[in-house]
């Protein structure tokens, strides 16, 4: 189950493991926390093992040797090896040659051959047929996409006739018109992703665990000891020991985690809008909360 969804808006990507959601954090901010520490070097990188092969550039290291015989080649990345094979040893599972003189490049694919050999007659080989046209195209793909502009983008959706003039015209027509809702049976709320609705229904189990505050008169309930312990340090204790650091905003949690989650968020708001660091305009509750069905009293 992938359990761990990104938080920032207009995203929906969702990983299995923790360390793939820290990389994917990655493109948001713009962050890359693991740096080469060579002397004059400073790369960073958003995974440790890209790192790793890096260094081994500076170390010397060269693992990966030419298999071919007579070839005493060696390379620090599988990569490398892999080119200098295709370049000085040929590709044999690339059975369609480029037979202009001094050419001889090879292919996998008769396609990748005829779009290689625009190169050297200057001539796209992608002509549409559509009436009074005639244009030409490098790749099937964007000849197909152009012949849309002619046909149109029919809604394919049943009992719907609507036709886009572009593609953005027809993605903003399913968006509007066609959006799939998923609804929860037993309480009628709505979600737009699935996996939102099956973590839903889950508050609705009889026989699910759930964890209680243990404080007289509160009565919440939570389904993971993490968000029990954060409520019981940020409403009954009061402690809240991580404070932001950002200018102007010294909001306080009661974990770490939850103020490593509003760091990024603020970074990848200010980055978007190039403003200097504030707390970006987000719901106060949190997903957890929302999905439960709890409604706050007013």
């Amino acid at each position: 189950p992938k359990n761990f969804i990104c938080s920032f808006e207009g995203c929906d990507a969702s990983f299995n493991k923790a360390w793939k959601l820290d990389a994917h954090l990655c493109k948001h901010t713009g962050e890359k926390p693991f740096v080469c520490d060579y002397k004059g070097c400073g790369k960073g990188f958003t995974r440790n093992y890209h790192l790793t092969r890096h260094q081994l550039i500076h170390g010397g290291e060269k693992p990966f040797q030419c298999p071919n015989d007579g070839c005493n080649a060696a390379f620090s990345t599988k990569s490398n090896l892999k080119r200098h094979t295709e370049n000085k040893h040929g590709n044999q599972d690339a059975p369609y040659v480029c037979d202009f003189e001094a050419c001889g490049k090879a292919f996998k694919k008769h396609q990748q051959l005829k779009i290689h050999q625009c190169e050297h007659t200057n001539l796209l080989p992608f002509e549409c047929d559509y009436e009074g046209c005639n244009k030409r195209f490098p790749v099937p793909s964007k000849l197909r996409r152009h012949k849309k502009i002619h046909k149109g983008y029919a809604c394919e959706k049943e009992d719907c006739s609507f036709v886009g003039k572009t593609w953005t015209e027809y993605q903003k027509h399913l968006k509007d018109r066609h959006t799939e809702k998923f609804i929860c049976e037993l309480c009628n709320k709505t979600f737009k992703r699935k996996d939102f609705l099956k973590q839903h229904q889950k508050t609705h189990d009889q026989h699910r665990e759930v964890f209680r505050c243990p404080h007289e008169g509160c009565g919440r309930t939570y389904t993971t000891t993490f968000n029990l312990q954060s409520h019981i340090l940020s409403f009954h204790e009061e402690r809240r020991e991580y404070v932001c650091r950002q200018p102007g905003c010294g909001k306080a949690f009661a974990m770490k985690w939850t103020l490593n989650t509003h760091s990024i968020s603020q970074d990848a708001f200010c980055l978007m809008y190039h403003l200097p660091k504030k707390r970006p305009p987000r719901p106060k509750r949190s997903l957890a909360s929302r999905l439960s069905g709890y409604v706050p009293p007013k």
